[in-house]
């Protein structure tokens, strides 16, 4: 009998249910002797025991369902080996439990962080398989993760719908897209949606350029200007600062997130009417995208094959349209961003989109 237990950890996307049915269903098809234990609201499930007994009927019907049908939550890397508030010793209390519920492996499902404390469970010895989560697409070792087209999906669309109420106004608009570290999601929703301006943390931006490439604009006779700007977008000026200073710095910052301070300094300089738009937990949210179905899907019948096979320490992953094995210990602790030279970012200049570079 196999014995597997299952945990989504981190912020939620789309695809996490079609990820995991992908394991379920590619097992029991294989062998029909399974317990399948599912850990709720990510490692404080596994932390404190909080489980549930699944069967298929659990993964039928969640092909297309948004979120996680097991919860999710923020358990820290840098705070694992810290006790809780009562001094348990999380990854202690993490490996008893496993032992106790005898389990074959464990198959866990996030990113970055995520993917630092499944490597550390594998380093104690745990049998562990991952799969890649996270609508950033930031994770080393894989060219794509799931919920990422579905979040770029939502950011284009918003990014549609401003395109009409823009041109009617005549206004400056800017939509604020996920992606505190990277900018892969802005990116890709920013071609796709037709901004005239992208703004992303790898390229730290100049607002004189910014305001220069919508003056250009208003000069062609172009009555708008679309900003698509991720919430980690950072300015020249700030990108000098050590992280120290900018941290000192950001205590006493006026605006809700720097769409807001773009904003005004643009206003300020042209006089343009500037409007933001934040999609917020939108991007995360919905059914999942058919791409996202089927990826996911696919990740899930790998990591199957895995457990089938008694092969543990992987995350699966994808290369050139391939699903592959990626070792874990060369996964944790890696982000993946955007190359400021990289083909996709000269290809945008020389679609005339401006990075205020």
């Amino acid at each position: 009998m196999k014995r597997i237990g299952m945990l989504t950890s981190g912020g939620d996307c789309q695809a996490l249910n079609a990820a995991m049915r992908g394991v379920v269903k590619s097992i029991m098809n294989a062998e029909q002797d399974v317990e399948i234990y599912g850990f709720l609201d990510g490692y404080k499930g596994l932390i404190y025991g909080n489980f549930r007994m699944l069967t298929s009927h659990d993964f039928s019907g969640i092909l297309t369902k948004g979120g996680t049908i097991l919860g999710s939550s923020r358990t820290p890397f840098k705070l694992m080996r810290e006790p809780d508030e009562n001094g348990l010793d999380k990854v202690e209390a993490m490996k008893q439990n496993y032992y106790k519920l005898k389990l074959d492996c464990l198959v866990i499902l996030g990113g970055n962080g995520t993917h630092k404390t499944a490597n550390l469970l594998r380093e104690e010895g745990l049998n562990v398989v991952t799969l890649p989560k996270t609508i950033d697409n930031d994770l080393w070792g894989t060219d794509m993760t799931f919920g990422f087209q579905s979040a770029v999906d939502i950011a284009t669309d918003a990014i549609d719908c401003i395109h009409t109420t823009a041109a009617s106004h005549g206004r400056v608009f800017i939509v604020e897209v996920m992606g505190h570290k990277v900018g892969f999601l802005t990116l890709n929703a920013g071609i796709a949606g037709g901004a005239d301006i992208i703004l992303i943390p790898e390229i730290p931006y100049d607002i004189d350029k910014v305001v220069e490439a919508i003056d250009e604009r208003h000069k062609r006779g172009s009555k708008f200007t679309i900003l698509a700007v991720a919430e980690g977008a950072i300015s020249k000026e700030n990108a000098k600062l050590s992280k120290k200073e900018l941290k000192e710095k950001m205590k006493n910052y006026p605006y809700p997130s720097v769409s807001y301070e773009v904003a005004d300094k643009i206003k300020e300089k042209t006089g343009y009417d500037v409007r933001v738009t934040v999609p917020g937990h939108t991007q995360r949210g919905g059914t999942p995208c058919p791409y996202d179905r089927v990826f996911a899907s696919r990740l899930g019948s790998e990591a199957g094959k895995l457990i089938l096979e008694g092969q543990y320490g992987f995350m699966v992953g994808i290369k050139n349209r391939e699903i592959i094995r990626v070792p874990l210990e060369e996964v944790a602790g890696k982000l993946k961003t955007v190359a400021p030279d990289a083909s996709i970012v000269q290809e945008a200049k020389m679609l005339g989109i401006s990075f205020g570079d």
